[in-house]
């Protein structure tokens, strides 16, 4: 490890991961970060449940969007509270990379792009019932037997047609969702998930993604571990693709270089029962000589285990080495820092993008229709209750004003993956660009040649993209040449936190 790392706004070639596999790779860079800022307010989300389907953006080429807007529902229910974070931030960079495409002269000339997007619920399940929406285009109907009442043949309205999908965030979803949309021939590119098993080109052929394998991040964590000078730790994972397979690259890395014992690898459930929380922080402390712990976990158990730790009065006990769903989000440790204090986590290497920032924070009750969710968002950021017709107002809520504004009367921070979400869209723009020139030279918007797009020519066009990010990182998807990454650490100061940079690690990986 250096002694230092490159400053906040500073940048790496980014990554784009396409479903192959290769024999050798280039350096990992991952800086550290610490944990010291200003106090982190948990807010809880509104408990109304009202969840629209999907967002409609109209378009001459439409791409589907797949986002955990909500977390994974309680008791047999689909959707639970809204993610504010890694749900609507990252949907609204999606939303934001369209129209900074649309209203490029040079990027898909006279072709504008619309979106369907869906949110995913946090559940594969779910993501896959909804995923449907985006195959029906494809799946022939019979009409032929159907007559209006005058006799005459129906006029049936051409379905919408999506060439290409942004997302999924989990792996698990994205793996789920991926089984469906390469029997379509549907290209997906995903902006988080990093399960090595999505690596797999056979299996996950019209898969691709702009951020690297977990195999990285263990190899990162081991390092990270021998580092500080730990020779025995436990595991502990959410169970499900992410989960178990970054737990167990870990392990196969750490039994590979050797020096590193594994107390106990503990798994979460999917399906967690009441008081299965407090069972996992008791049977760490079954080894309690095992301080360190290893974390591959979604941040809503993330935020359950130290809520855990802190109930049975282990605060300062466990010393989190955390992967990137952890990574720099606020959700998981609001409230809970003291307990998450030390911690080392995870992020792949991001420039934070200017543009969004002013965008998303003049995002208004007004000028932001479009997004379905936007209401449920402001009443959860603003801790305030908006008037509907019919529905009594609570009286312990204040009443939403309309006037406020995110940033200033509520806190901000961009997410951590918006920038792979934009770049993401970008991927799939700039394909279609260039499939558009090569077949459509002489044309003003969408040729007979690209109506329909045909998926696996697009996909070989993803493939081959190569075009300059946001903030001039070089982009391409043909085989991943680069992974970049920030670490972060977690420290307090006089009841003051904050993630900060603390290092860089750099190693050397074979995917």
């Amino acid at each position: 490890m250096t002694s230092s790392g490159p400053a906040l706004d500073s940048f790496y070639p980014n990554v784009i991961h396409a479903g192959r596999r290769s024999t050798l790779w280039p350096h990992l860079l991952l800086p550290l970060w610490i944990w010291i800022g200003e106090p982190v307010v948990q807010v809880r989300a509104s408990h109304q449940h009202f969840h629209p389907h999907s967002i409609k953006l109209p378009g001459d080429i439409t791409l589907g969007g797949l986002f955990p807007i909500h977390a994974r529902g309680l008791h047999g229910i689909n959707c639970g509270e809204l993610k504010k974070e890694k749900g609507i931030h990252r949907m609204e960079a999606m939303l934001y990379a369209l129209d900074q495409i649309n209203s490029d002269p040079e990027l898909l000339p006279n072709i504008t792009l619309g979106a369907r997007i869906l949110d995913t619920c946090s559940r594969d399940t779910y993501a896959l019932e909804q995923s449907l929406t985006f195959v029906q285009a494809l799946i022939q109907k019979d009409t032929s037997d159907i007559r209006c009442s005058n006799g005459e043949p129906p006029i049936i309205r051409k379905p919408e047609r999506v060439v290409g999908v942004i997302g999924a965030s989990a792996s698990s979803v994205s793996i789920m969702v991926a089984n469906i949309l390469r029997l379509f021939e549907i290209p997906q590119v995903s902006y988080a998930s990093t399960a090595p098993e999505l690596s797999d080109n056979n299996r996950y052929d019209f898969f691709s993604r702009v951020v690297p394998p977990d195999s990285y991040q263990a190899q990162t964590m081991l390092d990270i571990v021998k580092a500080l000078g730990w020779n025995y730790v436990s595991t502990l994972a959410s169970e499900g693709n992410y989960g178990e397979s970054g737990v167990e690259a870990f392990m196969q890395i750490s039994r590979e270089a050797g020096g590193v014992c594994i107390a106990q690898s503990v798994k979460i459930p999917r399906e967690p029962t009441a008081g299965e929380f407090d069972k996992i922080i008791k049977r760490l402390m079954e080894t309690s000589n095992a301080r360190g712990v290893i974390i591959f976990a979604n941040e809503d158990d993330i935020k359950r285990v130290l809520e855990a730790a802190k109930q049975a009065n282990l605060t300062g006990h466990f010393l989190f080495v955390g992967s990137d769903s952890w990574g720099a989000k606020s959700s998981p440790i609001a409230e809970l820092e003291d307990v998450a204090e030390g911690a080392v986590t995870i992020l792949p290497k991001r420039a934070s993008i200017d543009g969004f920032d002013h965008y998303f924070m003049s995002r208004s009750l007004e000028n932001n229709r479009r997004n379905i969710w936007f209401a449920e968002f402001w009443e959860d950021d603003f801790r305030c209750k908006l008037t509907r017709p019919g529905i009594k107002l609570d009286p312990d809520k204040k009443k939403c004003t309309g006037g406020e504004r995110i940033g200033q009367d509520s806190s901000y921070e961009q997410e951590g993956k918006v920038q792979f979400v934009i770049d993401a869209v970008y991927a799939v723009a700039y394909a279609l660009h260039n499939m558009h020139q090569d077949l459509c030279p002489n044309s003003h918007g969408v040729c007979n040649s690209m109506d329909p797009v045909e998926g696996r020519l697009l996909l070989d066009y993803i493939r081959a993209v190569n075009f300059n990010g946001k903030k001039n990182l070089k982009i391409r998807l043909m085989e991943v040449l680069w992974t970049n990454g920030r670490t972060h650490r977690q420290t307090g100061q006089t009841n003051k936190w904050i993630y900060r940079q603390a290092d860089r690690h750099e190693g050397r990986m074979v995917d």
